[in-house]
């Protein structure tokens, strides 16, 4: 079958003469076509499996056991069927309910978290048009209040502390010991050790490839010895091929979070702070920032964490000019080890020796 040409100027002059005898103007007679039928807009038992499969796995792995609770809350009601005062009482009674951990804050984390995630599944149904964005009641609601965050930097005898007993006890403590010193040197999260892989390893310019919150990717400088450790030890435990994950257990698997679990739970009875103040991982990472933001300033420290220069606001539209590049995270931390690294652009002369962590 052949395209259909395009009408000439004669035909166009003789449709209008005759949609004038008939008293028809061009306009109402596109006006006139009928519309499309307007979608059903789904329930939410049956929204949920699609949002899942649209974003990532750290999303659904954070948002997954918040939807499964809308899910079961009320699986057939359909999305605009939904009022703003009925999400305020459920976050209120996420918060009210929410398992009380050691590191337990009344529950605003919870809250808050439930909040993102039935937003991320209005954010899609208003971007696929089955609900207008005056329908999503998600902003009607006022976002939960976020707790005021207690982790910190720690100062050196509490490091010290920590990396002898990591170093010292337990099943394995050549892992935890590694597992400390990675952190300390990279400012990473556990999701990028966890996700870090054989092929992530850049042994000639000492880099290591972390995948990490939001999707995010970035080379990460580490000190010579630190590279021959995670070298050594992904050999040992039997990672071979390119995407074999590098810190693994004795008996090959690759680590899970429940190692770190075990280990600040071993670490609770010989480190007194780590059980009073509830330190974590996380607390690494306060601690490594902090002093790179002391002495090599903002930009380093926000390349050394890995977060975006925020352009959505005019006055940190000059962060996207001052962002600070590889070569002078790898002098921080050079600096930090107190090694020479591949791609510092001086030999550090000082080590970390500051006592405010």
């Amino acid at each position: 079958m052949t395209d259909r040409a395009e009408p000439s100027t004669e035909d166009l002059e003789k449709a209008r003469q005759v949609l004038a005898l008939l008293g028809v103007s061009p306009e109402a007679l596109v006006a006139s076509q009928p519309a499309a039928p307007p979608r059903e807009v789904p329930t939410i038992a049956e929204w949920v499996p699609v949002v899942s499969g649209l974003v990532g796995e750290g999303t659904r792995k954070l948002y997954g056991t918040y939807w499964n609770r809308l899910v079961a809350l009320w699986p057939d009601r359909r999305l605009d069927e939904v009022p703003a005062s009925d999400l305020t009482w459920l976050f209120g009674h996420i918060r009210q309910t929410a398992v009380r951990r050691r590191n337990w804050r009344g529950g605003h984390s919870a809250a808050e978290h439930m909040f993102s995630a039935t937003r991320c599944l209005y954010r899609f149904a208003v971007d696929d048009e089955l609900i207008p964005a005056s329908r999503d009641p998600t902003w009607k609601v006022k976002k939960p209040k976020r707790a005021v965050p207690t982790r910190r930097g720690l100062n050196n005898t509490v490091l010290e502390a920590v990396t002898e007993a990591a170093s010292t006890t337990g099943d394995d403590p050549a892992l935890d010991a590694l597992l400390i010193r990675f952190h300390v040197e990279t400012a990473a999260r556990r999701g990028g050790a966890l996700a870090l892989e054989l092929h992530g390893l850049d042994r000639e310019q000492c880099l290591v490839l972390l995948h990490e919150k939001g999707e995010q990717s970035r080379w990460q400088p580490v000190s010579p010895t630190l590279m021959t450790h995670l070298v050594d030890h992904a050999h040992h435990r039997g990672a071979r091929e390119p995407t074999s994950k590098v810190l693994r257990y004795h008996n090959g698997k690759p680590l899970t979070y429940r190692r770190y679990d075990g280990l600040w739970d071993r670490l609770r009875d010989h480190v007194e702070p780590v059980r009073t103040q509830n330190i974590s991982t996380h607390w690494l990472r306060h601690t490594t920032l902090k002093w790179v933001e002391r002495n090599f300033g903002e930009a380093v420290a926000r390349a050394y964490a890995g977060h975006r220069p925020s352009g959505d606001a005019k006055p940190g539209a000059i962060a996207v000019y001052t962002k600070a590049d590889l070569e002078e995270v790898a002098t921080a931390l050079s600096m930090l080890t107190g090694e020479p690294h591949p791609l510092a652009l001086s030999t550090p002369t000082e080590v970390f020796d500051n006592d405010d962590g």
